[in-house]
């Protein structure tokens, strides 16, 4: 087992971020300003005097960390929520007291949830015109007019997409366009987007992007909300800043850096540096060579040693997860051979990787991580269930909850109670739920395939400083991330994957981050 992570060269330490000057008047008339919001759930403020604004046309940044009240402002704007009566709710100067969903609608606010709320079985032209056919009555559906409409739509995005395909059918990418379409077959003026690049490659985010700026030009407005502060700067005028429920301050992004970013959101600094740990005495523990798979990666080789983090980098399809999969048992390998500590592996299923000491944490925390429905104590112990069988082949209660107790206390997860659904937990607190049920296995590598998806930047460098104590207790990890910070801060050695093969190495400090991204993204 791990030792309860402890602070580290990116453990946080306080700051004065929040005595930085903040913008404040943009000029003109705002498309929507807000004073004093505060909201109430059962004496706990969850908003307090918080202020927002937003230009015509203007693409803003809505940032804080995880439970900082991001999305009770917006379902308040969205009048899902109402707030307490000292508020100023304003939309072309005019006061919008008393919102409720569909007369936020009717003013052309629109939000695109993190889930996209789609209806995956129906075709991508009923999904973007689905509002068109609603009403107080029952009514025949022309489905010519649909269609027509939604191809105007996305027209107007500049991107094609087969409207009779079920939205199931689609990439992540593509559902979120037909989110967006959505929004404006219903007159949109104000788009809220939440996290609408977590699961995007590099690639799709560009494009994304894209699609904002068309928007922006066409004078809608739209309000970023992402845990990529990269992308927050690119597209972004200013950013508001919340904590705590509180407002920090409006900030133009004009000379703003991440870092800036991240003290302004925390409230703390980070100590980003590269990792410079002496593994030339330590024992390989994996190794592979020469592993190929038709059509998915080819001659793949190298190795991790005993308390190494291995980055492995590079843009969608380059084959990072199919080689990931292969490695925990998932799929077979067509040549080529990988070893465990000197032992040749042949694994039939991501059972036998188990038993041989491999752990996986997936990409998909939501679909393949975790069991949203079940509680937070049940997905812990998910892998190891045999390990708690007493003489009569039943988990064994009080060997459960103290595995359950123990993990939670080493990995800092901050929960309510084991029996909540895991699913009532933040990304930052679901994450290190998977990170335990894979830990309680006591594997000898860990691969790691994005591990950040969807989690805010402190909760990033909590999840880190928990890899980084695995490796220095000697666990090979083997961390897949397509953002390249990530693994150059984190890793020891990164490896640029490209079209199923490795085509570089490079050592973090030795190699500049930007040089690693020019090839990545070459």
């Amino acid at each position: 087992m791990v030792p309860a992570a402890s602070k580290d060269r990116l453990a946080p330490s306080r700051g004065n971020a929040s005595e930085m000057p903040a913008v404040v008047d943009t000029g003109g008339a705002a498309l929507l300003k807000l004073e004093n919001i505060t909201k109430i759930f059962g004496g706990v403020k969850a908003l307090q005097a918080v202020k927002f604004d937003v230009m015509p046309g203007e693409v803003v940044c809505l940032a804080g960390e995880n439970g900082c009240g991001k999305s009770t402002l917006i379902k308040v704007i969205s009048g899902v929520y109402q707030p307490e009566a000292e508020a100023v709710m304003l939309m072309d100067g005019q006061s919008i007291q008393g919102l409720e969903p569909s007369k936020a609608r009717d003013l052309g606010i629109q939000v695109i949830w993190q889930d996209l709320a789609l209806f995956p079985e129906m075709s991508v032209a009923e999904n973007i015109a689905f509002e068109r056919n609603l009403g107080p009555r029952p009514r025949l559906v022309n489905y010519g007019q649909m269609k027509i409409a939604a191809r105007r739509i996305l027209e107007r995005l500049g991107v094609a997409i087969d409207l009779g395909r079920s939205v199931r059918s689609l990439s992540i990418a593509q559902r979120q366009i037909v989110a967006i379409a959505r929004a404006l077959v219903a007159d949109a003026r104000l788009v809220f987007m939440d996290e609408p690049t977590a699961s995007l490659s590099h690639a799709e985010t560009q494009a994304l992007l894209t699609i904002v700026r068309r928007l922006s030009a066409d004078g809608i407005a739209v309000v970023f909300v992402s845990h990529r502060l990269a992308e927050v700067l690119d597209v972004c005028t200013r950013v508001t800043v919340l904590r705590d429920g509180q407002y920090v301050g409006t900030f133009s992004t004009a000379g703003m850096t991440q870092t800036r970013l991240t003290e302004l959101m925390t409230g703390r600094t980070f100590d980003y540096a590269v990792r410079t740990t002496d593994l030339s005495a330590a024992p390989v523990v994996l190794s592979v060579d020469s592993l190929s798979r038709r059509n998915e990666y080819d001659a793949v080789s190298f190795c991790v040693k005993k308390g190494e983090i291995l980055g492995v980098t590079g843009r969608l399809g380059a084959g990072r997860t199919e080689l990931a999969l292969s490695l925990f048992g998932m799929t077979r390998p067509d040549a080529g051979a990988a070893s465990l500590n000197g032992k040749m592996l042949s694994l039939g299923s991501n059972r036998d990787a188990i038993r041989a000491g491999i752990a996986y944490v997936s990409e998909d925390r939501l679909q393949l991580g975790l069991v949203q429905q079940q509680s937070i104590g049940d997905n812990t112990v998910a892998a190891v269930l045999d390990d708690l069988l007493d003489a009569t082949r039943l988990i064994a209660p009080k060997k459960r909850d103290a595995l359950i107790r123990d993990w939670i206390a080493q990995l800092a997860v901050k929960i309510g109670k084991p029996e909540d659904a895991v699913s009532t937990l933040s990304g930052g607190n679901q994450q290190r739920i998977v990170l335990a049920k894979w830990l309680a296995t006591n594997p000898k590598l860990l691969i790691l395939d994005s591990p950040t998806v969807g989690v805010d930047v402190g909760a990033r460098a909590g999840i880190f400083a928990i890899i980084h104590k695995l490796a220095e207790h000697g666990m090979a990890i083997l961390l897949i991330s397509d953002e390249i910070p990530e693994v150059y801060f984190n890793a020891d050695r990164i490896l640029h994957m490209r079209n199923g093969r490795m085509v570089a190495e490079y050592v973090p400090g030795t190699t500049t981050i930007d040089q690693i991204e020019r090839d990545v993204h070459a």
